[in-house]
């Protein structure tokens, strides 16, 4: 035997180092790993090698090789194993945390981080129940030496992370060791104290003395591991053990901040301890941490590790230990922060403390400290405090209030680019941030954070705040422009985006849109300084600049401060006359040389600024109509403006033009307005052009190859005639509209009539223009989709052949990549014919839709009513489906068909509604199915074959084409929420589109989670939907849709659909009768949905309630649902016999509604599927012991009168006592 094991050692140390050495080939290291893990598994003696392996004479690759082969034996032989070799093994395993480690200086870390493994692996199977005594082992270890109890500590911190944190073992196991651990938390933390202080005392005393240096850094490394250990388990104990003897662990931990070698673990741990939640009373004692002694430790701790040491002298870089520990006292005071906003003001009296001055400044130095990452750690906390209702008032956060005003005067500036040397902040950013994209992203999140903070503060010092803004603002105009190291090629002089002078204007100009926008809302009129806001205008509409980047924050100051001319209004042309220059801004007279970005920027800036202006004072404006009207027309004979330009300026003319009160006023302005465009699009020549698609593309120059640039002008001149027509159709369908006062729509004669419930009916004053104008745009729309067909795609010439590709801009966003940050504004933006062809017919594309959309709410029942108007949509926007690619469907989903549900009138279901959407439905159902089999193919392919290699623009088409159907997908199901759901859930993720459909599920409570219930009332289901539902086919389609979905590789649709959808929509007929089949498919489909996305947690709560659901409902009538419980992977009979007896018979049952849904989860839980990172890891089996702790069952009397005992009877004395 002993020769065997000794000839299988050498073999096994041969494969290890074969596998460990640089030099072996691939095949050598293969055929080495498949010995090792065959030897694992088949070898009768690996204890005894393994102990062999672990001598101390052996090397640490072996001596780690074989701890890893005991740790293997208790994992995955240990309950097969005779008590007497599980007994040896554990006084073995003992023997080594006793003897078998070299000096605590001179052992590997992943020696002792592998012998400590296998003692919890032991822990987790046979305590308490059978190794009662292993507590008083562990600190018998403690006193034969250092090494020992850094073991000991490594042993118990890895317990609490098994157990608590990463609950790597069985309920009932962690249950029994969480509770026993609990049960000896007091003698635990004592015995962890002890440790610490003994060696933090002999480490302090150690440290000065000569020739102590190995003693003192063992303490040091015990002291280190003991405070590792009580973070552990400091973050889930009960906060008592933590203020234990007047937070004595606190007051140790606070002392531990002077001492550089241990400061950033005691940190760390004091952190954990200041951030617990939990009852307030309990939380009550942290307030000793606003004491004087406490104070000056955190603060002295802060300068100390602030100062000279921070710095490492001989690479002139950062030491990121101390940076670190800096980092996490800044945590620490914002915990205490939270701590104090929750327990000021509570029931629990706890008073300002006397030392908030002292932290607040200590809250300000890291405000102010050159890292950008400390500046932003503070922010939310002063958040917190400025908007405290008592915290608020207090005199010193009043006081402080200005300092912070000033503080982000100077940390609004952008500054501390790691690629850059000219800011203190630049040596901090190189270790926080990778490069200056991913710091000018952080730098975006941290500066609206600041704007939160601002206006927060401007309601304590509104008037302090204004002072501050005006004289930044004042300075910044007085102070000439500094464009540094420019690399401008248009044009000298310029400023860049990162020119000194274009970082102060930004920030200044961002600083003054969060005071002034605060002070309008929170101060009376009487109160604002009206005269020093007019004075500020007037400075601001006075300076002139030929820089765009400067003009923009211009613009952007003058829309901040326009509220202060609602006070003066004969100031208003001053600032029109500002403004209208910036819309034509040129620095290069030449025609024919592209734009900048900044340029195009300042242009959109001024168009804005007019439209916002129109928009929310729009009685401001109309004394000025006539003027700005005038100037319009003369800008649009200029020929100066593009045609979204035009559209823009048409918008605000518009927007001032419904504050007529006049409906004929209002219709005759319009239709003068529309004429040119009216006439351009209803002549002949444009209706032949929209109605064929041949002669579309002619028209456009789509089916000409292209090889001198110049010969495009006149095709581009036509393109912009059709995009022109359609921009000024939806400038008017978006803004036209009638009196918001009943009594001036009734006096402006825009009442037609009234409903039977007395509500009136308003026509618009552009509905007769526009509805001459649909039939084309309708002709559009199908020409569009007619574009996709294989014979038109043919026309297309070889310069133009990807020219319906998805845009690059929307790709990025399909695949989740930021746009780049930091482009160059000086550089003019040219793009090739293709690109803006491609430009063209996508904009052309989604505008189209965005008319339909939106003239619905414009021009209601002229719009409803249309004779025809269902089947005129069937015969354009519905054509050729099949041909249109994924990312034009989108529009049509989400833009047109989503906003006709939403504002169609009841009256209007059956004519218009329902004919559209049971053809639609249909059609996505199968289109869908399609789409995700042609997915799952691919990925089954590519699961496979390993070999087979992609191209990278083949690999990121098809990642787009695969996002792109998650999208549609997405919008599918939103739209058929819109129409059957009438009462919508909270779901906080639906408002923005996620750019990845395979992240990690959000954790859900399924007690929380889902917000469903089997007696919710019917009116969950819409009036339209009750329409659909009236159809059987129309019915069945969208069953199909969501409980198809509930399969499909998308694990946020999933969650929604099984949310809200499925359960809504099947309710409505579980009482009927249902064909067998059709129930086995539905819930067949739910447990397909559990294989593909039970592994999220998210989704196991939903679709585990959905299936309960169906199975309580179905299953009286439906005997088929138990034959395919029957085939659920390892079901337990009994268990699923006596569920089942209780479905059938629900008055037996008593069990809660909790405990039914756990029932039910365990008997489905062979069918969730596991990640792929799981599906081939070797199972870890622990075998659950005798409880320790059984609750007593109820006695036999409150069960037999619970129906007479009532309340009294639950909750009698005796019943709390047991």
């Amino acid at each position: 035997m002993a020769e065997a094991v000794r000839a299988m050692c050498d073999e096994l140390i041969k494969a290890v180092n074969v596998m460990m050495d640089a030099e072996s080939s691939q095949r050598y290291r293969l055929e080495a790993l498949k010995f090792i893990e065959e030897f694992k598994d088949k070898c009768p003696f690996c204890v005894d090698c393994g102990l062999q392996l672990v001598e101390k004479s052996q090397t640490a690759v072996v001596r780690h090789f074989g701890l890893q082969i005991l740790e293997h034996v208790v994992k995955f032989q240990w309950n097969n194993m005779p008590l007497q070799e599980k007994l040896q093994l554990k006084n073995c395993t003992m023997e080594l945390l006793s003897k078998g480690t070299h000096p605590i200086l001179e052992e590997e870390c992943h020696i002792k981080d592998a012998l400590s493994r296998i003692v919890v692996e032991m822990i987790k199977r046979e305590w308490p129940q059978h190794w009662p005594d292993m507590l008083k082992e562990m600190e018998a270890l403690t006193a034969m030496g250092d090494a020992q109890t850094e073991l000991v500590m490594l042993v118990l911190l890895r317990l609490a992370e098994d157990v608590i944190t990463f609950q790597t073992l069985p309920s009932q196991r962690r249950r029994d060791i969480q509770q026993t651990l609990t049960q000896n938390m007091d003698s635990i933390f004592t015995f962890l104290l002890g440790i610490l202080q003994l060696h933090v005392n002999e480490y302090q005393k150690l440290k000065t003395v000569v020739g102590q240096e190995s003693k003192t850094k063992a303490h040091w490394r015990v002291a280190v591991s003991t405070l590792n250990t009580l973070a552990g388990y400091t973050d889930w104990v009960a906060l008592g053990h933590i203020t234990n003897d007047n937070c004595h662990l606190l007051e140790i931990l606070c002392l531990l901040l002077s001492e550089p070698e241990l400061q950033l673990e005691a940190a760390e741990c004091l952190l954990i301890a200041i951030s617990r939640k939990g009852k307030l009373e309990e939380r009550k004692p942290l307030m000793v941490l606003f004491e004087e002694v406490a104070m000056n430790c955190i603060l002295s701790a802060a300068q100390s590790a602030d100062g000279e040491g921070l710095c490492n002298q001989s690479s002139n870089g950062i030491v990121e230990r101390r940076y670190t520990f800096l980092k996490r006292l800044c945590q620490v005071l914002c915990a205490l922060s939270s701590q104090l906003c929750s327990l000021v003001g509570s029931d629990i009296e706890v008073k300002v403390p006397v030392n908030l001055n002292k932290f607040m400044e200590a809250l300000l130095a890291f405000t102010t400290h050159p890292s950008q990452f400390l500046r932003s750690s503070t922010q939310s906390t002063w958040g917190n405090l400025f908007r405290h209702e008592i915290l608020s008032k207090d005199p010193d956060i009043t006081q402080m209030t200005t300092k912070y005003l000033r503080v982000a005067r100077m940390n609004l500036v952008k500054s501390g680019f790691p690629s850059k040397n000219d800011s203190p902040a630049c040596e901090f950013s190189r270790v926080d941030f990778d490069c200056d994209e991913d710091f000018n992203s952080f730098f975006n999140s941290f500066r609206s954070q600041q704007g939160e903070a601002v206006r927060l503060a401007c309601k304590i010092a509104p008037f302090e705040g204004f002072q501050i803004a005006s004289e930044w603002l004042q300075y910044q105009i007085s102070t000439p422009i500094d464009t540094g190291n420019t690399t401008a090629k248009m044009a000298e002089h310029l400023c860049s985006a990162l020119s000194p002078s274009a970082l102060q204007w930004d920030a200044m100009t961002f600083f003054t849109e969060s005071v002034f926008g605060q002070l309008f809302k929170i101060l009376e009129k009487e109160k604002l300084p009206i005269d020093e806001g007019l004075e500020l205008l007037r400075v601001v509409v006075n300076y002139d600049t030929r820089d765009p980047l400067i003009l923009s924050c211009i613009l952007t100051n003058i829309s901040t401060l326009f509220p202060f001319v609602t006070h003066q209004p004969h100031f208003l042309p001053q600032v029109l006359f500002k403004i209208f220059p910036s819309i034509t801004f040129e620095l290069v007279e030449d025609c024919k040389v592209p734009r900048t970005r900044a340029v195009k920027n300042v242009r959109r800036h001024a168009c804005s600024s007019i439209i916002r202006m129109c928009r929310d004072y729009s009685n401001l404006m109309l004394p000025s109509f006539d003027m700005m009207y005038e100037h319009v027309k003369m800008l649009f004979s200029s020929e100066l403006l593009t045609q979204m330009e035009k559209c823009a300026l048409m918008e605000a003319l518009i927007l001032t033009s419904n504050h007529f009160k006049d409906y004929n006023k209002q219709k005759a302005f319009l239709e003068e307005l529309m004429a040119p465009v009216t006439a351009q699009w209803l002549s002949e020549e444009m209706r032949s052009v929209l109605w064929d698609p041949a002669t579309f593309l002619t028209f456009v120059g789509a089916d000409q190859v292209i090889s001198d640039p110049s010969a495009e002008d006149q095709m581009g001149i036509d393109r912009s005639q059709i995009s022109f027509c359609v921009h000024t159709i939806l400038a008017v369908v978006k803004r036209a509209r009638w009196p918001a006062d009943p009594e001036d729509a009734k006096a402006g004669g825009f009442v037609i009539s009234y409903t039977s419930n007395g509500i009136p009916i308003l026509r618009n004053p552009c509905a007769e223009s526009l509805q001459a104008l649909l039939p084309n745009l309708l002709a559009l729309i199908r020409t569009h989709n007619s574009l996709f067909l294989p014979e038109n795609l043919a026309r297309l010439s070889e310069t133009f052949t990807r020219v319906y590709d998805i845009m690059d801009v929307d790709k990025n966003f399909v695949l989740g990549i930021p746009q780049p940050v930091l482009d160059a504004y000086d550089s003019p933006v040219y793009r090739t014919i293709a690109e803006r062809m491609q430009g063209f017919f996508c904009t052309l594309y989604d505008n189209c839709y965005h008319v339909l959309g939106n003239a619905g709410p414009c021009l209601q029942q002229d719009f409803y009513a249309m004779e025809g108007l269902a089947e005129q949509i069937v015969s354009s926007a519905f054509i050729h489906l099949d041909c249109v690619p994924d990312h034009r469907l989108r529009p049509l989903v989400r833009v047109f068909m989503k906003q006709l549900v939403i504002s169609c009138p009841h009256e209007y279901y059956d004519s218009l509604l329902c004919p559209l959407l049971g053809p639609l439905f249909s059609y996505l159902l199968q289109r869908l199915i399609f789409r995700w089999q042609i997915i799952n193919q691919r990925t089954s392919v590519c699961g496979h074959g390993e070999d087979e290699a992609y191209e990278e623009n083949q690999v990121t088409r098809e990642m787009v084409e695969e996002q792109l159907v998650r999208l549609v997908t997405r919008e599918v199901m939103d739209l058929l929420s819109v129409t059957c759901i009438s009462r919508k859930f909270p779901d906080p993720s639906r408002n923005k589109e996620e750019p990845d459909g395979d992240e990690e599920m959000t954790t859900m409570d399924s007690s929380q989670g889902i917000q469903m219930n089997a007696s919710q009332p019917s009116d969950d289901l819409s009036e339209l939907g009750k329409r659909l539902l009236q159809n059987e086919d129309i019915y069945m389609t969208l069953l199909t849709i969501c409980f198809n979905s509930l399969s499909w590789r998308d694990t946020i649709n999933c969650q929604r659909t099984a949310s809200v959808l499925c359960w809504t929509l099947l309710r409505q007929v579980v009482g009927g009768n249902l064909l067998p089949e059709a129930v086995t498919w539905l819930y067949t489909s739910v447990l397909k949905g559990l294989q593909m996305h039970g592994q999220h947690e998210g989704c196991n709560a939903a679709l585990t309630q959905l299936a309960l659901f169906i199975y309580e409902a179905l299953r009286p009538r439906y005997a088929e649902l138990r034959a395919i419980m029957n085939q659920i992977p390892d079901v337990h009979a009994e268990a699923l016999e006596q569920f089942d007896q209780k479905t059938l018979q629900p008055a037996v049952s008593k069990a809660g509604e909790k405990k039914k849904k756990e029932q039910f989860r365990k008997l489905i839980a062979g069918t969730v599927g596991k990640p792929i990172g799981q599906q081939f890891k070797k199972e870890v089996h622990i075998r659950n012991l005798p409880s320790l702790f059984k609750k007593p069952k109820p006695t036999q009397e409150i069960l037999e009168d619970a129906d007479t005992a009532g309340l009294i009877g639950l909750f009698a004395p005796e019943r709390e006592d047991r």
